[in-house]
């Protein structure tokens, strides 16, 4: 089971300039946030059916590196379905979903803040290469599932964007690879403080994954945290954080609560397969 949850309570009470960004935040702020904080360090992974996670130094590109820089633009060019046959033709070389995610996709939005920053496209044409990439990563998700473990053996996780953000794609890939998995995983969008422990209050995950997009006290965040253990209708869920923040200061994952992070997605996905079994573990010794 798959959801996107999309909270009907939320208004987004901040104003935005003209040019889309957020009032009171630098210019381009907005679009770094998304690339930087989300998408690029944490969240652009894909699924090894194997459980490697071997350091990107040591896996071979499947990608010719000319393929990859044509590209990076395209998604400001064509539109998703022209974009989805662009990916149909590196599927068809036998390129494997993982190459297409981390070797297409996220150079590719890196190519987008890279542009927004130097003033070569405005927030309109960046948000809309976003959200092609996104569609084009959800086509292929549907036509190459990933793995689906027996009902009884799947582990649950919700994921969600920092209550006050505004941005989801992070959170929408992150799901996505994890459902890829086998994980049965949801996606709360733009999501409300009381939205977030309220689902948590209704269902047993085995995981929560934070993604923190913008500046935030710490405070804050480990406020959040243990309102979230507080109510979780699993006492041991795991709690995963990430995002530009966290990979600034990992030792904040420490300060506010959670158990955990990793220097790339494919390490968050290796530690929470970690933290879940442990967990599994302790509850079958408890007598």
């Amino acid at each position: 089971m798959r959801k996107v949850i999309t909270n009907p309570l939320y208004r987004d009470r901040r104003k935005s300039g003209a040019d889309g960004s957020e009032a009171g935040a630098a210019p381009g702020d907005a679009i770094t946030t998304i690339i930087e904080g989300e998408i690029i360090p944490r969240l652009m992974m894909a699924h090894s059916a194997n459980g490697e996670t071997a350091p990107p130094e040591e896996r071979a590109s499947e990608i010719d590196a000319g393929d990859v820089a044509r590209f990076a633009v395209l998604p400001l060019e064509l539109e998703a379905d022209a974009l989805l046959g662009e990916i149909d033709r590196f599927l068809a070389k036998g390129v494997s979903v993982d190459a297409i995610y981390l070797e297409l996709l996220a150079p590719s939005a890196r190519r987008l803040g890279e542009m927004w920053d130097r003033d070569e496209c405005d927030f309109i044409d960046v948000t809309m290469g976003l959200w092609r990439l996104q569609e084009v990563m959800r086509e292929v998700a549907m036509r190459v599932p990933g793995d689906r473990p027996a009902a009884l053996e799947r582990k649950a996780a919700l994921f969600s964007a920092m209550p006050g953000d505004v941005h989801s794609f992070g959170t929408l890939m992150i799901e996505e690879v994890f459902a890829r998995g086998g994980w049965e995983s949801e996606a709360l969008i733009k999501p409300e403080r009381r939205e977030l422990l309220d689902r948590l209050s209704r269902r047993r995950y085995d995981l929560v994954g934070l993604t923190i997009a913008r500046d935030c006290p710490s405070s804050a965040l480990a406020n959040l945290i243990k309102a979230m253990r507080s109510v979780s209708a699993n006492p041991r869920i795991a709690v995963l954080v990430g995002g530009r923040v966290i990979n600034e200061n990992p030792s904040m994952v420490a300060e506010v609560g959670a158990d955990g992070t990793g220097i790339d997605a494919r390490a968050a996905l290796a530690t929470a397969e970690k933290l879940v079994h442990s967990a599994h573990a302790d509850t079958q010794e408890t007598p």
